[in-house]
């Protein structure tokens, strides 16, 4: 997935939980619906990811230098890791905290219709923002299983806004129903389990995302596809150069999403000149580059018997 992918993405999800955040917040205000106020924190939290993934996004982008030689790819990992822990705090605790203080103090819900017709508008926007994000994640993922794919995935851009995209229409459905029971059925803790339970669909996604970018920030290895890929390579040119011995195991970490650091050790026949040896590295370098542009980082370590 390119970079431009992810940032349509985070910023289309931006814009929507943007304006759907003001109108919770005035439907909260008037109604006074924990579900609601819950929602609306849950999309200013939404809302602040996704200007913290934008930022991880560009701050990603910086050139190598000299004290960080690798470059800075790694910065998204950390922001992604950073909106984990608010959409846990802000979105899940704010929205249990709500839930459990309209439990103990309920009161009812005023001028409902207020929270049916945002209620009816965000999830518009929601679906307009989740179209656009899964999207792009089904051309990331292909064939592979939509689960499989969030697992393995190694851009947290895209894969958080999916899944707190997702989450969010969890949530508004949860929303809806907690506060037509409170005001249809007159049954008022409705409302605030509704609160409660969006707050629950909260830390679970946060917690999924939390995981999967620790992983990345530690230091995730390449796919199997790339490993290999590579390994047929280089024993494609040692079976036409006959001077290759053996290939030791290859390592691979993502820096980024599109940043693959790869080191490989090479054992050459003795009687191979150095010139030689450097020029059969160089062209294998080329082409595994020329297969792989993820693999911007390339080391060959080439070593006698």
């Amino acid at each position: 997935m390119a970079a431009g992918g992810s940032t349509r993405v985070v910023i289309a999800a931006l814009v929507c939980n943007g304006l759907i955040a003001v109108s919770k917040f005035v439907a909260a205000a008037v109604t006074g619906s924990a579900a609601m106020l819950s929602e609306a924190v849950h999309s200013v939290a939404d809302t602040t990811n996704q200007g913290l993934l934008l930022l991880g996004l560009r701050r990603a982008k910086r050139p190598a230098d000299r004290r960080h030689p690798f470059g800075y790819s790694k910065e998204l990992y950390f922001w992604s890791f950073v909106v984990a822990i608010l959409l846990f705090s802000m979105g899940a605790g704010v929205s249990i905290y709500e839930g459990v203080q309209k439990l103990l103090h309920p009161h009812p819900i005023e001028h409902a219709f207020v929270n049916y017709i945002v209620l009816g508008v965000a999830i518009a926007f929601e679906l307009a923002s989740t179209y656009v994000a899964v999207r792009e994640f089904n051309v990331q993922r292909g064939r592979m299983g939509p689960l499989l794919a969030l697992r393995t995935s190694k851009d947290p851009a895209l894969f958080t806004v999916v899944l707190e995209d997702l989450a969010a229409l969890v949530g508004l459905v949860i929303a809806l129903v907690g506060n037509l029971v409170a005001d249809l059925l007159g049954w008022l803790p409705a409302d605030a389990l509704a609160s409660i339970a969006i707050g629950c669909v909260l830390a679970g996604v946060a917690a999924f995302i939390g995981r999967g970018t620790k992983s990345l920030l530690i230091g995730e290895a390449a796919s199997d596809q790339v490993v290999v890929g590579v390994r047929r390579l280089i024993e494609k040119e040692a079976a036409a150069s006959g001077v290759i011995k053996r290939v030791h195991a290859i390592s691979t970490m993502h820096l980024g999403p599109q940043d693959v650091l790869l080191t490989a050790r090479i054992d050459f026949d003795d009687a191979v000149s150095a010139a030689r040896v450097e020029g059969i590295v160089a062209e294998m370098e080329r082409a595994i580059k020329a297969r792989f542009p993820e693999i911007r980082q390339l080391f060959l370590a080439a070593q006698g018997d």
